[in-house]
């Protein structure tokens, strides 16, 4: 199902007028980032946040630099926060062109698997990816109203078996980890069966890995990798937004990089 994902629309509107884009997670780092992004390409913004406040700062910094952006109060984790953010999405703009579902964790320990936490591998799992079904199930609805509708599930690279068991990759000596790399290979798959099952409506489903950023968010892949990192928030929301943008004949059902497929 995949191909190069290069071919993005060049459009702002449709003929159903502005495009609406929600974002998980999105009151910072690459969430913010790709939230930028996309009303950068004329896209009213929905800012997904857990905490309000922060939600609504993130809007109002978009709306300051001349975009339409508001905060919508999302906990990936609460269905009845999730249903809330879907009425409310209803109510106005009434329908969605594209959701980014790009709120996560890492779970903060390292989750060796013979010593993991079960609770705490529970709760990744929980956001990473129950979370991100979720969202899309509840939004799905708002999605079937748009003309061409895309999803895009922020992965990692962590998340690569080619790349992990590559004794020529870096992430052969990371320490394994029962949590968050499994939780994001467990999310590829989970990305491939929506676009199946989506492909026939027209809505491409795609997977994104943005490498790891100067984030707060990396700073347990810094420790665990020994690795400086200097790759920028901007940077890592580049291939979500190509993504999130595809024209018609894009792909669907694939995982993608700044340099094109990902192997799994």
């Amino acid at each position: 199902m995949s191909a190069s994902p290069d071919r993005t629309a060049s459009h702002r509107t449709t003929s159903h007028g502005t495009r609406t884009a929600l974002v998980t997670g999105a009151n910072k780092g690459i969430g913010r980032a790709i939230a930028e992004g996309l009303a950068e390409r004329g896209m009213t913004v929905l800012i997904g946040a857990r905490d309000p406040g922060l939600g609504e700062k993130a809007a109002a910094s978009l709306r300051e630099a001349g975009h339409d952006a508001r905060a919508v109060a999302l906990d990936v984790t609460d269905p009845a926060a999730v249903e809330a953010a879907a009425r409310a999405i209803a109510a106005s703009p009434g329908r969605l062109d594209v959701l980014v579902n790009n709120a996560g964790i890492s779970g903060g320990a390292l989750h060796l698997p013979d010593e993991a936490d079960m609770d705490a591998v529970r709760r990744v799992f929980d956001t990473n990816l129950f979370g991100v079904m979720r969202v899309t199930n509840a939004m799905l609805p708002l999605l079937r109203r748009a003309p061409a509708a895309r999803i895009v599930n922020i992965s990692s690279g962590t998340s690569s078996m080619a790349a992990m068991t590559d004794p020529g990759h870096y992430f052969w000596d990371v320490p394994g980890s029962a949590a968050y790399p499994a939780s994001k290979a467990a999310l590829n798959m989970l990305t491939i069966q929506y676009a199946k099952r989506l492909r026939p409506e027209g809505i491409l489903v795609n997977a994104a890995a943005p490498g790891a950023c100067a984030t707060d968010f990396a700073v347990d892949f810094t420790r665990a990798s020994g690795r400086t990192i200097t790759r920028t928030a901007a940077q890592g929301a580049a291939v979500a937004i190509r993504l999130a943008t595809l024209d018609v004949d894009g792909p669907t059902g694939g995982f993608f990089d700044d340099d094109g497929p990902v192997p799994w």
